[in-house]
């Protein structure tokens, strides 16, 4: 009876721990976006980046990165935009509060340069994107820069428009620590 406690509960503690939320902290983030609008570039911010990153540039194989946003924090330093682009018509965050991405791959380009493909998922959609990305460590810090394009349209952002472009660019710069 004693043998059947001890093996439940090893593993109940394997179980718990390999399914365990690890949260990276992240100390300082931009998550940053630019789109034109009527020819006019148009800027702004989201806040609030969580992410679990296990990214160990000796394996690539091994690593990964799981990062979300929330799409309430959206700011373009413009109260009425900003309440448009909450609405249903762009990122409807009463029903999708967050932005996702992650990752399925790596590759190492040269020196701290990389490329991850990764799974974006905005608004129920999911859309396989490639993020070129620097990645540098400095004591127990890391810290990755990157930016990439995503077409609004792919994932019902915006809806139809003359006036909107349908491509918009994200910068993403993270620092975190290192365990």
């Amino acid at each position: 009876m004693m043998k059947k406690i001890y093996f439940a509960t090893i593993l109940a503690f394997l179980v718990i721990n390999s399914f365990a939320q690890i949260k990276t902290t992240v100390t300082k983030s931009a998550i940053a976006f630019k789109i034109k609008n009527m020819g006019i570039t148009c800027t702004g911010v989201f806040n609030g980046l969580q992410a679990d990153v296990q990214f160990k540039p000796a394996d690539l194989a091994g690593s990964s990165i799981i990062a979300s946003i929330e799409t309430a924090t959206v700011n373009t330093d413009n109260e009425m935009r900003d309440n448009h682009l909450k609405s249903a018509d762009y990122f409807d965050v009463a029903t999708y509060p967050k932005i996702t991405l992650k990752s399925v791959s790596f590759k190492h380009k040269s020196g701290d340069n990389y490329t991850g493909s990764f799974n974006v998922t905005i608004k129920d959609k999911t859309k396989l994107i490639e993020v070129p990305f620097t990645y540098t460590e400095k004591g127990n810090t890391a810290v990755f820069n990157g930016s990439f394009k995503v077409n609004r349209k792919d994932f019902g952002v915006g809806g139809n428009s003359m006036v909107l472009a349908d491509e918009a660019t994200v910068t993403v710069n993270a620092e975190i620590k290192t365990p």
